[in-house]
């Protein structure tokens, strides 16, 4: 399994991490950020981010405005109030999966 497969089951935490780190974003500066943090060892494709956001939309942890940027439109996703609390539920869930996948491998647990 490569780690874009592990990183489909995080997604969503991810965004509304970087959107609450970020304030707003849009797709391509998702992209680019997630590459830039992981120094190129994650890569985040179109194909899995707007389905993801998109989603997150719907749920109503999103919202959209656009702008425009040097003559283009572009579009800007924010968390929602509701997206922001859900930022610390999804954050603490993956810590505790983490802590447990580190047990289960005998790795050393996070310290918290």
């Amino acid at each position: 399994m490569s780690s874009n497969q592990l990183l489909k089951g995080t997604l969503q935490t991810i965004i509304l991490k970087l959107l609450q780190d970020n304030k707003h974003m849009y797709g391509y500066e998702i992209t680019q950020k997630v590459k830039e943090i992981t120094r190129g060892e994650l890569i985040l494709t179109e194909g899995a981010l707007y389905p993801a956001l998109h989603k997150l939309e719907a749920e109503g942890l999103l919202e959209t405005y656009t702008e425009v940027v040097d003559n283009r439109l572009r579009k800007y996703y924010r968390l929602t109030e509701e997206g922001g609390q859900e930022v610390t539920n999804k954050v603490t869930e993956a810590s505790n999966f983490i802590d447990q996948l580190n047990l289960l491998l005998n790795l050393k647990p996070s310290v918290k």
